[in-house]
């Protein structure tokens, strides 16, 4: 569904993104991996048209991202931010229902919150939150509410931004086994962007390793302990030692 070839970027003369070559299979989860800095979220905002390339193509369904109809781009993607991204100033059924209630996802506000509070009962939220503001609400719950928020509007394809940062082990467990099975329900083609190995074995049917600005391996989640990639080796048993340069 996804497909990048050759995409380079920069920014002044630090090159972030040296070449990537990376398919993303229609319904499936890839997960994306590798140390702060190394072009993760850059690749990720490639793919979604705010950052331009300097070089390269990246398609969808095989047509280019950066042309047609922008707005019935977006449409086909939902988001998890890594801050949760909530609006403070909108109770949660509205930040929910965000895209529901404005440009051409449009809803009647009544429609908008019934499927608000149906997307907070799927994860497993009460109907009693939609009228708190996040600022009311826990860690955990806030997660929660950026997760209803990205399936609002029954999306295509969904990012996950470190789904899981800041969460403590239990709540991050939840977190991970909803989206899987959110995913899985949906059908829908999946990417995310993590730092947390737990999150990865349960979230992901293949990854991509990038280190470097490329993609040092890819492939299924079943053969990550047996690679034979020094650098994926050594970034998910956390090793000092190794091709990976660590910054001191």
């Amino acid at each position: 569904m996804i497909e990048l070839k050759d995409v380079h970027k920069a920014f002044g003369s630090k090159h972030v993104l040296r070449g990537i070559n990376l398919t993303i299979e229609s319904g499936t989860s890839m997960v994306i991996i590798g140390g702060s800095g190394t072009g993760k979220s850059v690749a990720l905002k490639c793919i979604l048209g705010l950052i331009k390339p300097d070089s390269g193509m990246i398609s969808l369904d095989g047509k280019d991202v950066t042309k047609g109809d922008r707005d019935a781009f977006l449409a086909r993607f939902g988001m998890l931010f890594q801050g949760g991204a909530l609006f403070d100033s909108l109770p949660v059924w509205q930040n929910v229902a965000f895209r529901l209630l404005r440009g051409s996802l449009k809803r009647p506000v009544a429609e908008a919150r019934e499927i608000a509070i149906e997307k907070l009962r799927r994860v497993g939220l009460k109907p009693d939150v939609a009228d708190l503001f996040p600022s009311e609400l826990s860690g955990g719950m806030q997660k929660r509410v950026g997760l209803a928020r990205a399936i609002a509007a029954e999306p295509e394809i969904i990012f996950f931004d470190e789904p899981t940062t800041g969460l403590d082990p239990i709540m991050a467990g939840v977190i991970n086994e909803l989206i899987r099975e959110i995913v899985t329900e949906m059908g829908a083609t999946a990417m995310t962007i993590t730092h947390d190995m737990t999150s990865v074995r349960a979230i992901a049917d293949n990854i991509a390793m990038l280190h470097d600005g490329v993609i040092k391996w890819t492939g299924p989640v079943s053969r990550i302990d047996n690679s034979g990639d020094p650098y994926l080796d050594q970034f998910i048993h956390g090793r000092a030692e190794g091709p990976i340069e660590a910054v001191r």
